[in-house]
């Protein structure tokens, strides 16, 4: 009991900074230490050759889809999970937190199956080259066959950051993420398994992030209580899940058909296109996971704070996760940037051609990145509110609406500079989108504020 009423106050009471850095800083580290899960697959692949390297960049999408089923019921159930809290509604939140566990795992079953029989056409869909397609069937037959795992932990990491149990999710991604740096050439090297090996060390890996979200269920220190007896697929559960679950699936099926154009953008130009994808990709994504990761301790106290109407609180969270966030963006960005060329050296010793197309994409990524943090607040924000339209539209805009014209005319316009500017350019554009899309939602949380000062005056006068 004292733990839960220590995990209330950090959402309804202790002050923002020290909220957000209780919350956001312990998912922060594990996503930036899981994030390794794909930079070191990388980097000890790239010794196996460029090929290597190219099937690990077409598995990378799929590996994102499957993740997403994590995160349909996952994020979905995880915002409407901080409002009840807020509200005190124990009971459904038990219902909706089970509910969400037991669908996401059931429904990536049957996405893993189907994925498993169509793998081939799948891999050549997203960009593999008849010298990469025997590599690339290796790693991902077993990638995906075992990411299973990887879709329950997304989904405990969402319900478990919502509760504030931010130590126990960082735990989680920590066991799985530093396993695997320890396994990865093991398996790769020593045993000669090859890129055989790389997937088998980040399956091993990611059921030990397994174990541990069970014994935290076991151990019944959560605040939710699990079970398929608590599972209701009613009206009201389903429909607030999904409303923001299926715009997070979307951004994230987004995220994978970006990754897929730009690989086949960049095959026309070879292999060492291709490859240099893989990496630049990964590096970029290991920014984003540190910004989502931040956030997720952002998501539920902006929920709380909505639910409860302490739309103060919920100001300082927005404007102290904005500044936040983009100075870690501006940071990140202007390293990578700088040193973008030793950085691509990392992951292959051979190819020098792979190095420079990496090093101008990297370049390109590094600077735009800078928009990142702001964008994310706000795409986090529409949707912990419950507005899964606008939510969902400027969840789609970054990777989608603004990516996908993009990387279809500026290749054509451009050659190979476009397809390594696209994604820097889809982002400034999502940035602008978002300014104005900010501007009316704040103007709409102080009509809300108005009319709750004039409750509280009216309800003064009464008594």
């Amino acid at each position: 009991m004292k733990e839960q009423n220590s995990k209330m106050a950090l959402l309804g009471s202790v002050p923002v900074p020290k909220a957000l850095l209780a919350l956001g800083l312990p998912t922060m580290v594990g996503m930036l230490i899981n994030a390794l899960y794909n930079l070191v697959d990388a980097y000890f692949v790239g010794g196996l050759g460029t090929d290597a390297m190219g099937a690990i960049t077409v598995a990378y999408p799929l590996g994102q889809v499957i993740v997403g089923l994590g995160l349909l019921f996952g994020n979905g159930a995880a915002a409407y999970l901080s409002r009840l809290l807020g509200k005190g509604d124990q009971e459904t939140a038990n219902k909706v937190a089970s509910t969400a566990l037991y669908s996401s795992v059931a429904i990536g079953a049957i996405a893993i199956l189907l994925s498993m029989i169509f793998l081939k056409p799948i891999l050549r869909q997203l960009g593999a080259l008849d010298s990469v397609m025997p590599y690339a069937i290796s790693y991902t037959s077993i990638y995906i066959a075992f990411s299973i795992f990887n879709v329950f932990n997304v989904t405990m990491n969402n319900i478990v950051s919502s509760e504030g149990s931010a130590k126990t999710a960082m735990c989680a991604l920590m066991a799985g993420a530093v396993l695997n740096v320890i396994l990865d050439p093991f398996f790769i090297y020593t045993l000669g398994f090859g890129i055989t090996g790389a997937a088998i060390a980040t399956a091993i890996s990611q059921m030990v992030s397994t174990v541990v979200y069970i014994i935290y269920i076991l151990r019944k220190t959560s605040m939710f209580r699990f079970s398929i007896k608590q599972v209701r697929f009613t009206k009201d559960t389903m429909s607030e899940a999904l409303k923001i679950g299926i715009p997070t699936l979307i951004f994230q099926l987004l995220t994978s058909v970006s990754m897929s154009m730009i690989n086949g953008a960049a095959k026309d130009y070879g292999s060492s296109a291709l490859a240099a994808m893989g990496p630049v990709t990964k590096i970029m994504s290991m920014g984003s996971l540190v910004v989502f990761g931040f956030l997720k301790g952002f998501q539920p106290i902006a929920g709380y704070s909505y639910g409860a109407r302490k739309l103060d609180r919920l100001h300082e969270v927005i404007k102290t996760s904005i500044i936040w966030s983009t100075c870690f963006c501006v940071i990140f960005g202007l390293v990578a940037a700088i040193f973008s060329e030793g950085i691509m050296a990392q992951f292959t010793k051979k190819d020098m051609e792979m190095i420079r197309i990496g090093q101008m994409a990297l370049r390109a990524n590094g600077i735009s990145f800078i928009f990142f943090g702001f964008y994310t607040v706000y795409s986090f924000l529409f949707l912990v509110m419950g507005k899964a339209k606008a939510g969902c539209f400027l969840g789609a805009c970054r990777q989608g609406f603004c990516f996908i014209p993009v990387i279809l005319i500026l290749p054509n316009l451009m050659g190979l500079n476009g397809v390594l500017i696209a994604q820097p350019f889809a982002d400034v554009l999502a940035a602008l989108i978002t300014v104005l899309m900010a501007r009316r939602l704040h103007k709409e949380l102080e009509i809300i504020k108005a009319g709750l000062i004039g409750e509280m005056h009216s309800s003064f006068r009464r008594h």
